[in-house]
């Protein structure tokens, strides 16, 4: 009996996308719930509930209690446990719930995905420059065998049709000067200091814009430690003062009642990058207002929030001529429309010759992203 032939080609069949279960669903809005209440998980429960009430979003079967179990036994939060207040032995008391690293990695995940969706990953994961020679990564273009070149270099199929011109085929030979060489690309690694503003203005006239800027570090974080290993992010926040948080302290960050001391915050990140090896360093810094404190050498402030003041923002000047003498460049992402404080922010840019931005905060995150992409293909020194 003779044998159908088996058809070729593509076959096509249906896609059924995968429902989200109950928890997933709650999940998705506990997260962006979490993150705008700085990691305090009683206030995010509580806005879940209200949603809940509003928007049915439990059933009898499945309640919000039965959400926080779940939350338990995932391991994305942990109950604390308070020690004994009393002193007598009677026993511990409950202290709450509290996140877990592994819901603070969860944030960083989905922050790189809401912000950098369409971000595919790369394998090598390390920054290509334009600097040919005795690199990492092929090229694609070729050149002349040079004493000293690595054997694994040799391009044999380039050096036979070489040959081949050279000798003919009725006296085929391979000479030293038949040989090629794949030129090959240094990935260049890149050093990043990111400035968070935690002033107050950062939550003033009804616009939260301190979330935004959590959930833009949070990404750029997931995105290097993921896709660039080998690069180093560091973040630090200014407000009177600045100083570093790590980034497992992301999700809590919160603003205070604070002025903007932006040179404070220039001169830590430039601190932070001039015990960096890295040929490559930059400064992101993502503010919304102007300068208006400076450190006093008695240990007091200097402030002034009317207006641009002219000693405050001459200091500003003179570090971003420091960072463009340590060859760091400075990315502002101001998120203000004032003329006056985009004069600043032009003359600031000047000063450093780094790049400004002038944007709201829906797009902060994609300009930050293609700015972090643009600089990474850097010359090296």
């Amino acid at each position: 009996m003779k044998k159908k032939p088996r058809p070729t080609g593509f076959v096509f069949t249906k896609h059924t996308p995968k429902e989200q279960s109950l928890f997933e669903r709650l999940f998705e809005i506990f997260q962006e719930l979490i993150t705008h209440t700085s990691g305090d998980f009683d206030e995010a429960i509580e806005w879940l509930k209200q949603l809940d009430n509003e928007y049915k979003l439990t059933t009898e079967d499945y309640t919000i209690d039965d959400f926080i179990q779940e939350l338990k036994d995932k391991g994305y939060i942990r109950e604390e446990i308070r020690p004994d207040a009393k002193g007598d032995g009677s026993g511990e008391g409950k202290g709450g719930n509290k996140i877990t690293e592994k819901l603070e990695r969860s944030l960083r995940k989905r922050a790189l995905e809401q912000i950098f969706g369409n971000l595919k990953r790369s394998g090598a994961g390390n920054h290509k420059t334009k600097h040919t020679g005795r690199g990492d990564e092929q090229s694609g273009e070729y050149r002349g065998y040079q004493f000293g070149d690595a054997l694994e270099r040799i391009s044999m199929t380039e050096s036979l049709k070489n040959a081949q011109i050279n000798h003919g085929i009725g006296d085929l030979h391979l000479t030293e000067n038949d040989l090629v060489v794949e030129e090959t690309m240094f990935k260049a690694q890149m050093s990043t200091v990111l400035m968070i503003d935690i002033s107050h203005s950062m939550i003033l006239y009804g616009e939260d814009r301190i979330t935004p800027a959590k959930k833009v570090a949070m990404a750029l974080s997931e995105l290097i430690t993921t896709r660039y290993p080998k690069d180093t992010l560091d973040i630090l926040v200014f407000g009177n003062d600045a100083w570093p948080i790590e980034i497992k302290d992301l999700p809590y960050l919160n603003v205070g009642p604070y002025h903007t001391n932006t040179v404070a915050g220039l001169q830590l990140a430039m601190d932070m990058l001039r015990r960096k090896r890295n040929t490559n360093k930059q400064i992101f810094m993502i503010t919304d207002g102007k300068p208006s404190c400076l450190n006093l050498p008695d240990g007091t402030y200097y402030k002034n929030s009317a207006g641009l003041d002219p000693h405050i923002v001459s200091k500003c000047y003179t570090m971003a001529r420091q960072a463009r003498k340590l060859h760091i460049p400075i990315t502002t992402f101001m998120i203000a429309s004032d003329p006056y404080l985009q004069q600043f922010v032009d003359n600031f840019t000047e000063a450093n010759q780094g790049k400004a931005f002038y944007t709201g905060l829906k797009g902060l995150g994609e300009m930050i992203f293609t700015d972090y992409e643009t600089n990474r293909r850097k010359k090296l020194k």
